[in-house]
């Protein structure tokens, strides 16, 4: 790995410090205990969703639908707590949402071949329009069960729920990146679609799996926020894709796939926190906070396609197509060339 690499895969955790101590000299009360369990429970639902995107954008897909689901998933389990149903349906019945959505996502994308942004688009739009609907033409779902917002307001031992609900889906993606055939499968698939079909991967069904953990994760986020609101809000999800997509490429998730990790993915996550919690503090008007995020997505996209440019512009499984992917590809998923991989995660 040469210095460039290094670097940049070096560079969020720098930048994340750098700010850190930047704000705690700069911002009144930012360096407190208090402060730092309100940043963790704002980002908790970006993480949560952002963890389960990151394979999706490592397959070399994107998910655009994150906010729709977002907000179809909260109201849906607001309405059904609203009338009566047990809390752990209501919540259930909300992360099955999201992962219909994400499955239409993968029948889309993978199964008739539309663009993933065209596709996810879509669904975004239809979700946020149902969602609406459901919410009786747009107005907020408040009458729900006395202990709907437990999971969003409640804590144990000084530490949020929500914020332990993160945890857990961050470990849980962790564990599945590094340990499972599924993340060794999901980098070969971004680095080199046709190598890895080649390889004897299942593709296809990787990337329709994908999409739907991508969807019931997102669900499970739209549960956190609608808990942490008391509430099912038809609005929430607006911008949420654009949290979600920052946070993964400030975590060093290559637009082109191939290339991210979740710890990685976490931590971008925490910058747009801070970021937005300091100038919440130093009283920076909304306008300039967005103005500021832009500015810092375009900067780190243009430092990955520098990046890119450097160390040749191909992704790092081959530079070409022919048997030398093939080889590559194999090597990556842990078999010898010409070998059908086989595992219960992707069959």
């Amino acid at each position: 790995m040469n210095v460039s690499q290094r670097l940049r895969n070096s560079g969020t955790y720098i930048l994340f410090v750098i700010i850190c101590v930047a704000f705690a000299i700069l911002a009144p009360n930012f360096a407190t205990t208090t402060n730092f369990q309100l940043v963790l429970q704002e980002i908790a639902p970006v993480v949560i969703s952002a963890a389960a995107v990151t394979f999706v954008m490592v397959s070399g897909s994107l998910d655009l639908s994150v906010g729709g689901i977002l907000e179809i998933s909260g109201v849906i389990a607001a309405d059904l707590s609203a009338h009566g149903v047990p809390l752990v349906i209501c919540f259930i019945a909300g992360v099955a949402v999201g992962a219909l959505v994400g499955l239409i996502n993968g029948y889309l994308v993978v199964g008739l071949g539309i663009n993933a942004v065209i596709a996810t688009l879509g669904t975004w739009y239809a979700a946020d329009g149902i969602a609406n609907l459901v919410a009786y033409n747009g107005s907020a779902i408040t009458a729900v069960g006395q202990s709907f917002g437990a999971l969003g307001e409640d804590s144990a031992g000084g530490i949020p729920y929500s914020v332990m609900v993160m945890v857990v889906v961050v470990v849980a993606f962790i564990l599945v990146e590094r340990k499972t055939l599924v993340g060794k499968y999901s980098v070969a698939i971004g680095s080199n679609m046709e190598g890895a079909r080649l390889a004897g991967l299942r593709v296809d069904r990787i990337r329709v799996l994908l999409f739907v953990a991508s969807g019931a994760a997102t669900g499970l986020a739209g549960i956190v926020v609608a808990s942490r609101l008391d509430s099912g809000q038809p609005t929430v999800g607006t911008n949420f894709e654009f949290e979600v997509i920052v946070a993964a490429i400030l975590g060093g998730v290559s637009l082109a796939g191939g290339r991210g990790t979740v710890f990685g993915v976490c931590v971008g996550a925490a910058i747009v926190g801070v970021i937005n919690n300091a100038l919440d503090l130093l009283n920076v008007q909304p306008y300039w906070q967005e103005i500021i995020e832009g500015l810092i997505l375009v900067a780190v996209v243009a430092v990955d396609v520098l990046v890119r440019k450097r160390t040749g512009g191909t992704p790092w499984i081959a530079k070409a197509f022919g048997r030398r992917d093939r080889t590559r590809t194999n090597e990556i998923v842990g078999k010898s060339d010409g070998a059908s991989p086989s595992g219960g995660a992707v069959a």
